[in-house]
């Protein structure tokens, strides 16, 4: 008995008593009659040339290094590769063998079914179809895919290579020519925009330097006109100064006169006070007076006008108010009554159903019962039958009856026809009680509530006769 453990990229494989086939593991206790393998599961580079046909039948070399390892993410797949290639070496010729036959083999089979042209051009889907088709439990790490090789005495690939340089000259020429249309056409585009933006600054120019010369001119012009008006101000104010200092002495000159004569005037006035007033002075006070009175008579009237239309304009905007909190009010009231009358049908479609619950319950739960007391109550069957009767009225109709009776209009108990015919009719109306009687006993079905009841009993033709 001894404990193994493997190493990192390492599983031990026991076999033997108390185990069933096989168990894999990275560490374990072995017992006595129990047998440990050590299998590395490094992944190995084996490189190939496998000869393979395409589905054209074109024979070629594909050349390949694959980087192969068991699969260690596989439990089952690791089982079968320990039962299967355990006891080979891992660089022995038997599994690189075995491996080399399945990849070609494998490889042989995809490119059978692929053309060369999608060998060719596909080779990442080439490599996942391979790497999907590998069994063994063997994991395709890596596929690394040469350039693909022709066969002696086929040349495919050569002639494809010719072909697609003649196709890469060609497209090379189309493309240099049209670079070179590009480049001659930008020239003269580039050549064309220059002038044209040379000619519009040059045109640019012009007008700036013309607005420019135009505003100095203009300021030139402003600053001798303001010069000018300067000027003349200074000057007229100054002959405005002499003039008013001229003035000045002259009215100061003609104050003093009229102070001395205002003296003389007192003087003369006080002096004739004594005897009698001025006349002038008299109509001069006078006529003062008067333009006194009318001037405030007119402002009197004029703050009469404005506090008028002031108290106007003041009941206009309280009428105004009022009018809005009428309509205000208005449409409150209208808002309540709808309210209350909203809430007024609520209360009678709850109190009509309070009403009907009541007398469904009380009828024991007979819709037709109710039905046709609630049309006996609401007075339908009146209404029915005026509508017929003003339908019917003014008609005139005409009613054969048909009887078995004795001959010459005569019954047997001496009643004219029209009685007969009557009486036939009150015979099938009596006849109906014991038939519906009848048809109860015999079957259980009642009449409709139209039609009439039957008595509890059933026993009494007499009642059942008033009941019909």
């Amino acid at each position: 008995m001894w404990y193994r453990v493997a190493r990192a990229s390492e599983f031990l494989v026991i076999t033997g008593i108390g185990i069933n086939e096989l168990k894999i593991t990275k560490k374990a206790l072995v017992w006595p009659l129990q047998k440990c393998r050590v299998i590395d599961v490094t992944p190995v580079n084996y490189t190939f040339e496998v000869n393979a046909m395409s589905a054209e039948k074109l024979p070629f070399l594909l050349p390949a290094v694959f980087t192969i390892g068991p699969c260690v993410n596989d439990p089952e797949g690791l089982v079968k590769y320990a039962k299967l290639l355990s006891h080979h070496q891992r660089d022995s010729h038997d599994v690189k063998d075995l491996v080399q036959g399945v990849i070609e083999g494998e490889t042989r089979v995809l490119a059978a079914s692929m053309t060369m042209e999608e060998i060719f051009k596909g080779t990442k889907d080439f490599k996942k179809e391979v790497f999907d088709k590998v069994q063994l439990c063997l994991l395709i790490y890596n596929a690394n895919i040469k350039q693909l090789v022709d066969v002696e005495g086929h040349e495919y690939f050569s002639y494809l290579g010719q072909k697609t340089q003649m196709e890469a000259a060609n497209q090379a020429k189309i493309d240099v020519a049209e670079a070179k249309m590009k480049g001659e056409i930008g020239a003269k585009e580039r050549e064309g925009l220059t002038r044209q933006n040379a000619a519009k600054i040059d045109a640019e120019t012009k007008v700036i330097s013309t607005q420019r010369d135009g505003v100095g001119k203009k300021e030139e012009v402003k600053v001798k006109t303001d010069v000018k008006i300067y000027e003349s101000q200074r000057e007229a104010e100054a002959k405005m100064a002499e003039i008013e200092a001229q003035k000045a002495v002259a009215l100061r000159e003609a104050e003093l006169q009229q102070e001395v004569e205002r003296k003389n005037a007192l003087t003369k006035t006080e002096s004739l006070k004594a005897q009698h007033l001025s006349k002038a002075t008299v109509d001069y006070e006078i006529k003062v007076q008067e333009a006194n009175s009318v001037l405030y008579k007119k402002q009197k009237e004029a703050e009469a006008e404005l506090y008028e239309n002031r108290k106007a304009a003041e009941a206009k905007k309280l009428g105004a108010d009022a009018q809005t909190y009428a309509v205000q009010l208005a449409a409150d009231a209208a808002l309540y009554a709808k309210k209350k009358e909203a809430e007024g049908l609520v209360a009678t479609a709850e109190a009509q159903g309070v009403y009907v619950r009541n007398l469904l319950s009380a009828l024991g739960g007979n819709y037709n019962a109710l039905r046709d007391y609630l049309m006996i109550e609401g007075g339908m069957f009146i209404d029915i039958a005026k509508i017929i009767a003003e339908g019917i009225k003014g008609l005139q109709p005409k009613i054969s009856i048909w009887t078995n009776g004795a001959s010459g209009g005569q019954m047997v108990d001496g009643t004219s026809s029209g009685q007969a015919g009557l009486q036939e009719l009150a015979s099938v109306y009596k006849a109906l009680p014991p038939l519906l009687e009848t048809v109860h006993e015999q079957t259980g079905m009642l009449p409709p509530a139209w039609m009439g009841s039957l008595s509890v009993s059933a026993a009494d033709p007499a009642t059942s006769n008033q009941s019909a």
